[in-house]
């Protein structure tokens, strides 16, 4: 009987973390670093010249999707949901107290979750109220909603513009109702259309379109599909991961315990980089333009991810709510990850960090090389200005390789840029950058 070969093993989506969302990987952050590096860090002045932005996690969903691995909660009633907001808003003010925060202007907010739209008009105002009565954020350069489709209707989308919302993300993932059905995912077809109308109506300056490749039960025919309706509607960004299976998703559990709940497989790497690639081709003859491993916009000239290219470039960002994660002056930090501990230390008075880490000079030059080759191409002349290190010759022996393996396209004095094929499966790649006791150790 033959067994599969290593590359076809190795191709398999198995059970593991695969973006790289940050460096060094989560599980080297400790509990001590909290009071040693991210106290003090919050007592301290903050870097002028360094922008700020601020997350808020809301972490209700009308469902779980069984491919989710993000502190959500789809039991909470009325009640407890507006303990948490106000929970939020009360650790956003103990925030405004800080050194490292107190007066400083935001240049950008993300509302992410779970579901910020699963909350009501009349909640939204009032949270927002609150945050803004700290810190205004009419001068921000972004504010993106993270909106699941089913949960919008006309009066809510309004308020959501009010609030001064550049972009609105709509997470559609897929057009096929079967399919949302399989994946646990509480929207239906009819509802994207609804929704990204009626968005439209109100002239949000950017909406963007989430779409997922390789969620359970998905085909050759199904994926053109989605690619076909997304040029449809013509968003001005599409934003497109390839299905990963974190350790405490419902499909990994049921591949790890052999239940076998799932009768539909998840497809394997290779053909999620091809489908990637053929929707980048296809939004590209439709002019839009590839900006990053994920994403590709219509007009690069007016649509921009600050939220990310701020982060990719070390700034710093507050992150509230339940698990959260942040960044503050050179500190990595995260908030309690159980609804009752992070409840608890606000209630207390306390900024509620669950552990935190201070990465050395090099770990926040890498940190940054590894998040900024997601775009495709980083430029020698920020490192050698910011850290004073020649990447080329620093890595060098990476670049190499990756030039040999048909990943690297340029490596000049100015630019260094990834060929399309390094750029799909880029996250797989970045590790290489990591230091030699950040290799191989879990992520998460």
């Amino acid at each position: 009987m033959n067994q599969p070969s290593q590359g076809a093993v190795a191709d398999q989506t198995d059970v593991g973390s695969y973006f790289v969302a940050t460096y060094p990987p989560f599980s080297v952050w400790t509990p001590e670093a909290v009071e040693r590096d991210a106290r003090p860090a919050l007592a301290a002045p903050p870097d002028p010249a360094v922008p700020l932005g601020l997350y808020l996690h809301i972490p209700f969903c009308r469902k779980r999707c069984h491919f989710c691995y993000f502190r959500v909660y789809t039991d909470k009633n009325a009640s407890e949901v507006g303990q948490y907001l106000d929970t939020l808003a009360r650790e956003w003010e103990l925030y405004g107290q800080l050194p490292a925060i107190a007066g400083r202007p935001l240049n950008f907010v993300y509302f992410g979750g779970g579901t910020p739209s699963f909350l009501s008009t009349q909640q939204l105002q009032s949270l927002v109220g609150r945050l803004t009565a700290v810190t205004p954020w009419t001068s921000a350069e972004e504010i993106t909603f993270e909106c699941e489709p089913g949960t919008l209707t006309d009066a809510k989308l309004a308020a959501i513009r009010r609030m001064g919302v550049t972009r609105l993300s709509l997470g559609v993932e897929n057009f096929d109702d079967r399919i949302l059905e399989i994946n646990g995912r509480a929207h239906r077809s009819p509802e994207i259309g609804q929704a990204y109308r009626a968005a439209r109506a109100l002239a949000f300056p950017q909406i963007n379109i989430d779409l997922i490749a390789g969620m359970l039960g998905e085909t050759e025919e199904n994926w053109r599909t989605c690619v076909e309706k997304t040029l449809e509607l013509e968003p001005d960004s599409v934003t497109i991961y390839q299905m990963e299976l974190p350790f405490n998703t419902t499909i990994s559990k049921d591949l790890l315990k052999g239940t076998k709940l799932f009768a539909e497989p998840v497809v394997n790497w290779s053909t999620k980089r091809r489908w990637v690639q053929e929707a980048f081709e296809a939004l590209e003859r439709a002019g839009y333009h590839v900006g990053s491993a994920y994403t590709a916009v219509k007009n690069p000239s007016q649509t921009r991810f600050v939220y990310r290219d701020r982060l990719w470039q070390g700034a710093d960002m507050a992150g509230l709510g339940v698990a959260s994660f942040g960044h503050i002056n050179g500190v990595h930090m995260q908030n309690m990850d159980t609804w009752e501990t992070y409840s608890e230390a606000v209630a207390a008075g306390a900024v509620p960090l669950r552990r935190a880490y201070r990465p050395t000079h090099e770990e926040q030059m890498i940190r940054e090389l590894v998040l900024q080759l997601k775009l495709g191409h980083v430029r020698r002349a920020y490192f050698e200005k910011k850290y004073d290190v020649d990447i080329l010759q620093r890595f060098h022996d990476q670049f190499q390789a990756l030039k040999t393996e048909g990943y690297l396209a340029t490596a000049t004095d100015d630019l260094v840029s990834l060929t399309r094929l390094g750029l799909l499966r880029v996250d797989v790649l970045l590790p290489r950058f990591f230091l030699q006791e950040h290799a191989g150790i879990r992520y998460t």
